[in-house]
């Protein structure tokens, strides 16, 4: 099985398989701190990428 996008990299990359949390809100506010952990190390990279070519 394949997945496409940030999921895949979220799954795979970053080994994260499954909620922990129960209930519809707490499950929600889960996967908004992992995407959030996700947007900031992409931003951290990416800061970095720049800051080593200039």
């Amino acid at each position: 099985m394949q997945a496409e996008g940030t999921f895949g990299v979220i799954k795979y990359d970053r080994w994260y398989k499954r909620m922990v949390r129960k209930g519809q809100q707490r499950v929600k506010l889960e996967i908004y701190l992992v995407s959030i952990g996700f947007n900031l190390h992409k931003f951290y990279n990416k800061q970095n990428r720049l800051q080593k070519a200039a």
